[in-house]
């Protein structure tokens, strides 16, 4: 079952290897594929019992060159099951995910700007209507490319 709206893979320009964000959790997970140029490729929050083969089904899709995890709660026993259960594992970057839920919060808005008199209501005040995870993959990813720069 997923819990955000379709998000499916778009056909990729190139085979350029891209980037699998994970924000791990004990019921859900959010999953981010990002391009080197930084494009989304695809976005999902899933059951945490799919994860897994949501994430290998993923391989088969894109060139996936790295895993970047959130460094939190469940990380370390996800990590562990992650390269028990992949039959190829990836190699697997912990990055600090203090504050990631606040930022997915102010992207959401971003990436799904309010409509209608729901505009007029401060941001703070709105309420997202469904899990934000994937976004917080996405942002992951990116915290490892600002790491990578800097």
């Amino acid at each position: 079952m997923h819990f955000s709206p379709s998000s499916q893979p778009e056909p990729s320009v190139s085979d350029q290897p891209v980037i699998l964000g994970f924000d791990p959790g004990r019921r859900k997970c959010g999953l981010a594929v990002i391009g080197v140029d930084r494009m989304v490729r695809y976005h999902q929050v899933v059951e945490a019992e799919s994860a897994i083969d949501t994430i290998q089904n993923l391989r088969q899709q894109f060139p996936i060159s790295l895993l970047v995890m959130g460094d939190q709660t469940t990380a370390k026993d996800w990590k562990q099951k992650l390269n028990h259960a992949l039959a190829d594992p990836l190699r697997i970057i912990m990055v600090d995910e203090r504050h990631s839920s606040l930022a997915a919060r102010d992207r959401y808005w971003q990436m799904y700007p309010a409509q209608g008199l729901v505009r007029l209501i401060p941001q703070s005040f709105r309420t997202i209507s469904r899990p934000i995870d994937d976004i917080v993959a996405i942002l992951l990813i990116e915290r490892y490319l600002e790491r990578l720069v800097n």
